[in-house]
């Protein structure tokens, strides 16, 4: 293990007493949920105000926590933040269309109740069935192919159900309270109070934005103050402008690429303004050759500005983490594939046998992060060398984020199985590099 990680197994509120005070300078993590999720014990409540005041103790000052949380329990989650000390400063919203419903259909309960029968209206052909097949080996599985019938009542309780399809995880921006007078200050004492702005910008997908000749935007071919002085004055015709070509404004909604897809499907295809806007001031900078800005443009021949001359769906407004299955398994060579068993409380019983499939892998965690979404949430709050803190280590998405931005590691974990897998994927970190943008 690289002397930049330090991983500790055993309760974590035990691991975080040997850390010394104000020493981590971020907390990127994913906590328990508090859903009782497939049944699990570790998730049957979201961490307590004495754990945050354990994490508050060893962060540094105007340093940030970026706290994963169940859209049914966040509240409990941030409240519990909140009150051990921290500044509560966003949410940052993780959008995915990769959610499976778990909704109980009403009509078909209600039905089994009265013993009503159900008109089948079409079906589902070459379902995978593995009931009654076996593991063979070599990831191969002994399948036989069903056909899965979909029914309809007639009740008036018909089309009805308990539950919305998964579609988002909502992530805690907390930060704890700066010690100097100023932001400037405090990340000039500890490094810490900021977040990574142009670090986390939103890339533009494709060719980047084109320098262009600036339009008669107002229609009338009317020439401009270059600034409030009055000095040379030129026609829009004469000049051209070099729209921003630094990327996106990082926002508090990210999207996985099934997300993306969507929305731009909703959307479609916008192009956004090579021009920059004469009802906005101060969207324009003045370019080198000259000592500083006035009026709405900058002096000299070149306009730099805040619009960008690209087009596309609304997605690139938004970052996107690639979500990939390979990654889930990768670095665990060595590892016996196993049987993710239980369920989802609340799941809804249904006999359809390819919806309870067993699901041989070597990473038996049941709550996995997409690496390229936990290096982004590093990047965004850690400065550079900085210490990362994940007191919930699971599988160690985290741990392998923080190799790969070059910054330091602490990891805990409680259940050995777990440990073990977020040791030898943190190991081989390398692997991972392919996935991240």
């Amino acid at each position: 293990m690289s002397k930049k990680t330090k991983l500790m197994l055993g309760d974590n509120m035990e691991s975080l007493k040997k850390l010394p005070d104000n020493s981590v300078d971020s907390i990127v993590s994913d906590p328990p949920y508090g859903l009782s999720f497939m049944s699990k014990k570790w998730d049957y409540d979201v961490p307590s105000v004495e754990f945050w005041k354990e994490v508050y103790r060893v962060l540094k000052p105007g340093g940030h926590v970026l706290s994963f949380g169940g859209t049914r329990t966040y509240h409990r989650m941030v409240v519990n933040i909140e009150d051990a000390g921290f500044e509560i400063r966003d949410q940052i919203m993780w959008l995915y269309g990769s959610g499976f419903p778990k909704s109980h259909n009403i009509g078909k309960a209600v039905d089994k109740l009265q013993g009503n029968d159900r008109e089948v209206v079409r079906t589902k052909p070459k379902q995978n069935d593995i009931r009654g097949g076996s593991y063979a080996g070599e990831n191969q599985f002994e399948r036989d192919y069903i056909s899965v019938d979909i029914t309809k009542g007639q009740s008036p309780y018909e089309g009805w159900g308990t539950a919305l399809k998964p579609a988002n995880e909502p992530i805690c921006v907390a930060r704890k309270p700066l010690s100097e007078k100023s932001v400037a200050e405090n990340v000039l004492r500890w490094g810490t109070g900021g977040i990574n702005i142009d670090g986390c910008r939103v890339n533009f997908n494709g060719d980047k934005p084109k320098e262009c000749e600036l339009v008669d935007f107002r229609g009338d071919g009317s020439q401009m103050n270059l600034n409030a002085s009055g000095k040379e004055r030129k026609t829009i015709e004469d000049r051209n402008y070099i729209p921003n070509e630094e990327g996106r404004f990082p926002a508090n909604i990210i999207l996985d690429e099934i997300a993306g897809e969507l929305l731009d499907e909703q959307s479609g295809i916008s192009k956004s303004s090579p021009t920059p806007s004469h009802k906005r001031k101060g969207n324009v900078v003045a370019d080198e050759r000259t000592s500083k800005a006035a009026g709405m443009f900058g002096d000299g021949n070149i306009l730099y500005g805040s619009n960008h001359n690209d087009k596309g769906g609304a997605s690139r407004f938004f970052y996107q983490a690639k979500v990939s299955k390979a990654e889930r398994n990768m670095g665990l060579d060595d590892f016996e594939d196993k049987v993710i068993e239980g369920r989802d409380a609340g799941q809804d019983e249904r006999a359809v046998a390819y919806k309870k499939r067993p699901t041989p892998t070597k990473n038996t965690h049941p709550t996995v992060k997409p690496v390229s979404l936990m290096t982004y949430l590093c990047r965004l709050v850690t400065p550079p060398n900085g210490i990362v803190l994940d007191p919930f280590m699971g599988s160690g998405s985290t741990g392998i984020a923080a190799q790969l931005e070059g910054f330091r590691f602490c990891g805990m974990e409680m259940d050995k199985d777990y440990f073990k897998i977020a040791e030898a994927r943190i190991e081989n970190w390398e692997q991972y590099k392919k996935f991240i943008k």
